[in-house]
């Protein structure tokens, strides 16, 4: 029997359904979401190439669901500001996944719980390094236009990389791209959740869509696992409102050492 055909019985089926309810929420809220659903799918039976792949496609739906919760939030930004961002998370995103189909499977499965662990790490570092970016920029002076564009530049370039590492390994995403928010001067947490959402269900769709022309992906599960994640995208968004940020933070580092630990072991 084939790896994509495994059947689900009811505890799989109850497993990965509340794994993907609870990824939907978490990625609205701080994201990790891939934390829940990876390993769900890898302990149901799935190799680790085909549980990534099936672990994108069913988290996919729930960026829908918070992104239409922090529409608000999203149509205060500039157009030209979504629209250039959504084509490198797009791009990144097919570059991503078409190196992780490529990827001999051994190699993927040792570098799992490094992914995991360096995606918890610098989202932990997250306060501290923006901490040390606002002195610094307190103590010097007023940014000309040059640096501006630098620095603008330079976000791109690592909205590009986490984008590529998106589409590799879906794990991590939305605390990566929190923390490049955050670090590259977003000071309004709902703002960089409402951005980080968005572009994740580009480079998600991207990636997804090159999953499923591969073969990569075990449907039943991710089906399964689509609707519990949309419906936990649409009640995390609004949650994210309600909940303290530092809660949000310590519940998504916490989660990515358990699962890194996790991993380490089964290995």
């Amino acid at each position: 029997m084939s790896a994509l055909d495994l059947p689900l019985n009811l505890s799989h089926l109850l497993l990965l359904s509340a794994s993907a309810l609870g990824a939907g929420a978490l990625n609205a809220i701080a994201g990790g979401g891939s934390f829940l659903t990876f390993p769900a799918l890898v302990w149901t039976g799935l190799p680790p190439i085909v549980a990534n792949a099936t672990s994108a496609v069913a988290v996919s739906p729930g960026y829908l669901g918070s992104a239409l919760g922090f529409r608000r939030e999203l149509a205060e930004l500039p157009a030209a500001r979504r629209h250039a961002e959504a084509l490198i998370c797009a791009l990144g995103g097919l570059a991503g996944a078409g190196l992780l189909l490529v990827t001999p499977a051994r190699l993927f499965s040792a570098a799992v719980p490094w992914l995991l662990l360096f995606a918890t790490v610098l989202f932990a570092l997250g306060p501290r390094l923006v901490a040390a970016r606002r002195a610094r920029d307190a103590s010097m002076s007023m940014p000309s236009p040059s640096s501006s564009s630098a620095s603008l530049r330079a976000q791109r370039l690592g909205l590009f990389a986490v984008a590529v590492y998106g589409g590799y390994f879906n794990g991590g995403l939305g605390i990566l791209l929190m923390a490049l928010y955050t670090l590259t001067g977003e000071s309004s947490l709902n703002t960089a959740n409402a951005l980080k959402n968005l572009n994740s269900l580009v480079l998600s769709l991207l990636s997804v869509a090159a999953f499923a022309w591969a073969g990569a992906v075990a449907w039943p599960q991710a089906l399964v696992m689509m609707v519990a994640a949309t419906l936990g995208g649409f009640i995390g968004a609004r949650l994210a409102r309600r909940l303290p940020a530092a809660w949000m933070r310590t519940g998504v580092v916490l989660t990515g050492l358990a699962m890194t630990a996790a991993f380490l072991m089964r290995g």
